[in-house]
C-alpha cells in the first residue's frame, strides 16, 4: 500500500476537460497490487469499509476468485478471506456485493468456463461459456462464507447467464433489489460471441437466500447499478456506450426512459448519496487523453448533475469500474482499478480519498 499523493487545492488538469477540477484533501493509494478488482465497496454498520474485488491481475484471462478486504479508514487494508473457491479451469470474478436486511454480507459471483461447451467449438481461453451465480454469504463481516449454487438459470440458450454487477440493497419493503446483466450471442451453436445486451432488476423476497428476475432495467444496457432513493423510487445507472440514468416508482416493476449522464466511453457507474443528500455519481473514463475516475454530484435526485470533478487519471483505457463509500467524518472513499497508472505501473486497486466540495 502506498499513499501517492495529498493534494490540498483544486486545480485544473492539464490535457484535461477545462472544466475538470480535483477535489480538496484528495489521497490516491495505491491499495492492493497485482489485481484487476473491480472492486465493489460494502460500509458496515460499525464503519467498517468492505473491499470485494477480483484477485488476479488479467481481464478475465486466468484462473481466480473474488477477495474480501477490510479498512477503516480507506488507506490501509487488510484481506479478510478468499470469498469464492472456483472450480479447475474456471475463473470467478462478476460480482455484486451488499448487506442482508440481518446485516450479513451479501456477494453474487458468478464468471466464466475455459471448458469446451457441448453445443459450439471451443472458444478463447476462459470465454468457452458465463458460469451461472453463486450467492455467498458471510455472517461474521467477511472472514469466512456460506456458498449456495440456488441462482435463476438463464431463461433462453440464446442468452448467456446473468452476470451480476453492482450494490445489493434492502427495499422499503425488507425485501432486497440488485442488478445482474445479460448478452445475447450471435449464434450460440458457433460462438459465445455477443450481438447485444440487456440488464435486469433482481429481487430477494428471503433476504439473499433466492433470487429471481423482476423486470428489465437497460434493454440494450450491461453493467448497471441500482441505487434506492426512498419510499419505492430507484435509480439505476446503466452502461451502453455512455451511462444513462433508468428510475423506477415502483420498487423496481417497471422503469422510464433513459437520461443520458456522461459522454461516450465514461461507462461503469456507481451511484451513493452523501450525507448532506446529495447523489454522488463516480464513473471510468476511458476517452483517449482522460483515462480514470470522474465523479459528479446531483441535488435533485438524479435530474440534473454538476460539472465532473477528477479523482484519479491512468496511463491506459484500462481502467475505471469505481465503487464509493462516505464515511463518518464525511470523507468519501473510491476505489478503482486501473492497468497502469502514474502511481503504478501494473495492475491494481486504487483509492481517491477525498471531500466533497460545499453545495
Amino acid at each position: 500500500m502506498k499513499i501517492i499523493a495529498a493534494c490540498l487545492f483544486a486545480f485544473s488538469l492539464p490535457g484535461l476537460n477545462a472544466q475538470e477540477v480535483e477535489p480538496k484533501s484528495l489521497q490516491r493509494i495505491v491499495a492492493i497490487e497485482n489485481v484487476c478488482a473491480w472492486p465493489n465497496l460494502t460500509l458496515l454498520p460499525d464503519g467498517t469499509i468492505i473491499a470485494i474485488l477480483f484477485n488476479q491481475p488479467g481481464h478475465g484471462t486466468m484462473q481466480g476468485d473474488v477477495d474480501c478486504y477490510a479498512s477503516s479508514d480507506g488507506v490501509k487494508w487488510e484481506k479478510r478471506s478468499t470469498v469464492t473457491q472456483h472450480e479447475p479451469d474456471t475463473i470467478r470474478m462478476n460480482h455484486a456485493a451488499g448487506l442482508a436486511k440481518n446485516g450479513d454480507l451479501l456477494v453474487l459471483c458468478s464468471g466464466w468456463t475455459n471448458l469446451k461447451q457441448p453445443q459450439r467449438p471451443k472458444q478463447a481461453d476462459f470465454r468457452d461459456a458465463v458460469l451461472r451465480s453463486w450467492v455467498l454469504r458471510s455472517k461474521d463481516a467477511g472472514r469466512t462464507w456460506s456458498k449456495s449454487d440456488v441462482f435463476p438459470a438463464t431463461e433462453s440458450d440464446e442468452w448467456t447467464e446473468h452476470i451480476p454487477f453492482g450494490d445489493i440493497w434492502t427495499a422499503q419493503d425488507g425485501t432486497l433489489r440488485t442488478s445482474c446483466y445479460q448478452g445475447q450471442m450471435t449464434d450460440p451453436i458457433k460462438s459465445s460471441k455477443t450481438k447485444g445486451w440487456r440488464s435486469w432488476c433482481f429481487r430477494s423476497d428471503d433476504d439473499g437466500v433466492t433470487w429471481k428476475p423482476q423486470s428489465i432495467i437497460g434493454p440494450t444496457h450491461n453493467e448497471t447499478d441500482i441505487f434506492p432513493l426512498g419510499g419505492k423510487s430507484w435509480l439505476a445507472a446503466a452502461r451502453t456506450t455512455q451511462m444513462e440514468l433508468f428510475r423506477s416508482d415502483d420498487d423496481g416493476a417497471s422503469w422510464g426512459a433513459p437520461l443520458k449522464v456522461t459522454a461516450r466511453n465514461e461507462i461503469n457507474g456507481h451511484l451513493t448519496r452523501l450525507a448532506d443528500k446529495r447523489l454522488l455519481l463516480s464513473y471510468g473514463v476511458r476517452i483517449a487523453g482522460q483515462h480514470g475516475v470522474c465523479a459528479k454530484f446531483s441535488s435533485d435526485d438524479g435530474k440534473t448533475w454538476s460539472a465532473p470533478m477528477r479523482l484519479a487519471r491512468s496511463e491506459v483505457g484500462d481502467c475505471g469500474y469505481p465503487s464509493s463509500v462516505q464515511l463518518a467524518n464525511g470523507k468519501i472513499v473510491t476505489a478503482y482499478y486501473s492497468k497502469a497508472a502514474p502511481e503504478c505501473d501494473h495492475y491494481h486497486m486504487g483509492v481517491a480519498v477525498w471531500e466533497a466540495p460545499a453545495p
